[in-house]
């Protein structure tokens, strides 16, 4: 396949290529990738055939460490809107007999997030017949290509990884796959680190649902205290471990339950303590259960509603917040922003029922 294809990258044109190289920017909509990428998917969600192929699939490993596993749980939100995670960095991917086999039997996948080789011949003239290459997002610079896919030598062939692909600073790791020798992690930007798996694993860390225990049972009943509570075993830390297999890196990123937030759904309410945040207790519970002869206490977490639902119940909705932390292989670690996770309930307001004699 020979020909020209012009794309458009942020307001300039990108020339691709002769020969089945297609070059693609974030506003061309119209250039599909033949194999799939663009989306993340960790290596035991993926076959190997598209790992290989594609550089939207990252081969980071999370698994869950601590932690409830059972029944419903979900990913946190960041309550820092402008925190994300890395849009890219670099991964070993191939072992120089791995490349030799998917080169000459496949020869048809991505050579760097933005760069999509289709045809036998272009992988082993760069990566088998010592041929340069042009690589079109550095400045259209050639690079030199290598011998026999260095066969006999220990070491893998790096590439760049975006979990998506859209995003514009996926843009920073512009490199065509590279040769790494074991053991060594490259000096380059974007290169991985403990802390670049914490926060890809950010987004990985499932919660449980915030089911909270009400007294009385998704019903109450006007200018009465409805009382909240979770018990000590409902809330506990989970911790997941992301590990990037050949490179010895590895981080353990926790998420740890500080504080519960209420939301009762309407105006015509009052939240206890008056913030509506209940913290969680030494035991790690949340509020007091509620006792015969409590009903005319002020609970420490709870809710007063003033005004009765009237057949349409209002929405209470229950925001745990969770302080996440974070630990390396090389002895580093910190803080990631808190997370937090919500879920909606039904609540039923009822009026006093009374006897007129």
């Amino acid at each position: 396949m020979r020909g020209v294809i012009s794309l458009r990258r942020a307001g300039s044109v990108v020339l691709a290529l002769t020969a089945g190289v297609l070059v693609w920017g974030a506003g061309a909509a119209s250039a599909a990738k033949p194999v799939p990428g663009g989306h993340d998917t960790t290596e035991s969600s993926a076959d190997g055939k598209t790992l290989l192929a594609s550089a939207g699939q990252s081969r980071i490993k999370v698994t869950q460490v601590s932690g409830p596993k059972g029944g419903k749980r979900g990913a946190v939100s960041s309550v820092d809107v402008n925190w994300k995670p890395p849009a890219c960095w670099y991964e070993p991917v191939f072992t120089p007999a791995s490349l030799k086999d998917f080169s000459e039997n496949t020869g048809v996948g991505d050579v760097g997030i933005h760069e999509y080789w289709a045809g036998k011949e272009l992988w082993t003239d760069y990566y088998r017949d010592e041929k340069s290459t042009i690589n079109y997002f550095e400045e259209g610079k050639s690079v030199e290509g290598y011998k026999n896919y260095n066969l006999g030598q220990d070491g893998y062939f790096w590439r760049s990884v975006a979990p998506d692909i859209s995003d514009p600073d996926s843009w920073d790791c512009t490199r065509i796959m590279f040769w790494q020798p074991a053991g060594q992690i490259p000096k380059i930007a974007h290169a991985p680190t403990p802390e670049t798996l914490a926060d890809y694993a950010y987004n990985r860390v499932q919660v449980p649902d915030t089911e909270i225990e009400l007294k009385p049972a998704t019903k109450s009943t006007v200018n009465l205290p409805t009382w909240v509570w979770l018990d000590k075993g409902t809330f506990q830390e989970v911790k997941v471990r992301a590990e990037l297999p050949n490179t010895g890196l590895w981080a353990e990123t926790t998420a740890k339950p500080i504080a519960l937030h209420l939301n009762p759904g309407t105006e015509d309410a009052q939240t206890f303590p008056a913030s509506g945040d209940c913290e969680i207790n030494a035991d790690g519970s949340i509020g007091t259960p509620y006792s015969t002869g409590d009903a005319d206490k002020t609970p420490p977490c709870g809710i007063r509603y003033l005004k009765a639902t009237n057949g349409t119940p209002y929405q209470l909705s229950a925001s745990v917040t969770w302080q996440i932390t974070w630990e390396g292989s090389d002895g580093t670690g910190g803080d990631l922003p808190d997370g937090t996770f919500e879920t909606t309930q039904d609540m039923n307001v009822q009026e006093i029922q009374a006897i007129n004699r």
